[in-house]
Parts: structure tokens; sequence; C-alpha cells
């Protein structure tokens, strides 16, 4: 019952309209049906390796989001039944996924991931990046875009998480209204992981990546 304890206490913390999004990766199928029981259709994988996987042996009404830094080779592997990639962090990444998406004749959601934080290990682009590729965006028919995603600074400091939380959310605004004022499908922010996630439900987010407050600590071993 710990796994629906953990579930019932981050969602009494979650403003309506915010979603759960559980973070499975390393997490074997038992654990995941588990928390998939307690009413949970939203898990976020980072290896695509190990999302194909687990595609394939649990139930289709899953939402599978991708959170990893995605390799173009790796694209085919998830993008027949991925509901969202959260992590598009180049304009090559995301016209190989557009290529793939045509040959395949489908339409795949993507948030662009903008680099917030004030690491260097973490990735994303750059504000005139993406104002770049928004600029062209109807050259990516088989692209839904979907909103933006970041992953703020790993550090104590809530005034500066909050402060790039308060960042993302005011970028998805103007790009909304530069380039998406008609489009309602533009309506998400995924912002907010275990220890900051409160915070980015605050300012805005609409997903909140969660993996170690549902499941506890992770090993890093293949299932």
């Amino acid at each position: 019952m710990i796994l629906k304890e953990n579930i019932d206490s981050i969602r009494k913390n979650l403003p309506p309209g915010v979603k759960l999004v559980a973070v499975s990766k390393f997490k074997p199928i038992e654990e995941i049906m588990e928390v998939y029981k307690f009413g949970i259709k939203d898990f976020g994988e980072n290896r695509p390796q190990e999302l194909s996987k687990k595609m394939n042996e649990l139930p289709e009404e899953i939402n599978w989001h991708f959170i990893g830094h995605l390799q173009t080779n790796k694209i085919k592997m998830i993008i027949d039944r991925v509901y969202l990639i959260h992590s598009v962090d180049s304009q090559k990444l995301l016209a190989e996924i557009n290529k793939e998406a045509i040959k395949r004749d489908l339409r795949v959601n993507c948030l662009l991931q903008i680099y917030i934080a004030s690491e260097e290990t973490k990735q994303g682009l750059s504000e005139a990046e993406l104002i770049e590729i928004l600029d062209m965006k109807s050259v990516y028919p088989n692209i839904n875009f979907k909103g933006l995603m970041g992953m703020a600074s790993f550090t104590d400091n809530q005034d500066k998480v909050r402060g790039e939380f308060k960042y993302l959310r005011g970028l998805f605004n103007s790009v909304k209204q530069s380039y998406f004022a008609d489009d309602s499908m533009f309506s998400e922010i995924s912002m907010g992981m275990s220890g900051d996630y409160q915070i980015a439900a605050g300012e805005g987010s609409t997903f909140v990546r969660i993996g170690s407050l549902i499941f506890g600590e992770r090993e890093a071993t293949i299932q």
C-alpha cells in the first residue's frame, strides 16, 4: 500500500488540471502495474529500448511519455506508440521525428525542451533556437506542437528554481500568443520533478514528472 499512499500524497499537492506522469525508468513490470491499478495512466521513460519493451508488455491504455535525451537513430523504436515526446531539444531531432512520422503516416505529439537551468549537464533549446524553429514550423507537418518542457537547476535555492519555472511559463505565454493563438493544441508545460514539483505546479506546470516520490529510489538496472 506504500505506492498508493505515495500517489495519494502527491495528488493532494497538485492543483486541478496538473497531470501526474509516473517516471518508471528501471522499474519492473510488476511495480508499474501496481501503480497503474491505482489509476495512473501516464508513465515516463528515458531509454528507447526499455520503453519499447514495456510498450509491448503493458496495457495499451497507458500513455507513454518519452522524457530523456532522444538520439535520432532511436526514434523508430518508440514513434509508433509514444503518447508524447517531452524532450525535443534540437532542430535536427525535430526534423528526424517529422521525417519518420511522414513515412508512417503519423502525427507525433512533441514538446520543445528549453534550457532554463544554470547547469551545463542540462539540455535544451535557447530562446533564439526556439523562435527559429517556430518561424518555420510549417515545414514539420507531421508534428503536433503541444507545448514546452524544462528542467530546473538541481539546487536547494527555491527562489532560483521558481525563477526558472516562471521564465518558462513566460516564454510559453509569449510563443502561444505569437505562434499558436488559434491553436488549442499548444497547451502544455512540462516542468517539475520529485524535488520541485510543488513549485512547478504553482508556476503553471501542466505535467509533473515524478519517479522517486512514487517508487522510491531506483537502481540503474534493466528489467
